[in-house]
């Protein structure tokens, strides 16, 4: 070989190479986290208008270490799912989830909805 480059040491600093970049790619890949923050989506969207009380909101949180419901603490599965009932008030309701990562950026969803009982419905 020319230059004193034995295939030796060109498989070894190949490997080194293979090696740095297989790692780039894992930590930027792992970066995302800290990139995206906490997210939170819904699973299913209610109307605003509703005739029951009781209400379910579903979804799923990622990259959270604390998640609220109007200041109250619920829990994910290990998937992230959630699952709440929230009992709503006569007329308007303000339901608001803050989800919060390890590094305090926070993410908020507000929902709005109507209480009306179906005795006020004609």
């Amino acid at each position: 070989m020319p230059y004193g480059i034995s295939f030796r040491s060109l498989i070894k600093a190949s490997l080194v190479l293979i090696g740095i970049g297989a790692l780039v790619v894992y930590v930027s890949y792992q970066a995302r986290f800290l990139i995206t923050g906490p997210q939170i989506s819904m699973t299913t969207e209610l109307d605003v208008r509703q005739n029951t009380r009781q209400i379910e909101l579903q979804g799923t949180a990622t990259n959270i270490s604390r998640l609220q419901l109007n200041g109250r603490p619920i829990f994910t599965n290990p998937k992230g799912e959630f699952t709440t009932a929230v009992i709503l008030e006569n007329g308007y309701t303000v339901t608001t989830l803050t989800a919060e990562d390890r590094y305090g950026r926070t993410t908020t969803v507000t929902r709005t909805f109507v209480y009306t009982p179906s005795s006020f419905i004609n």
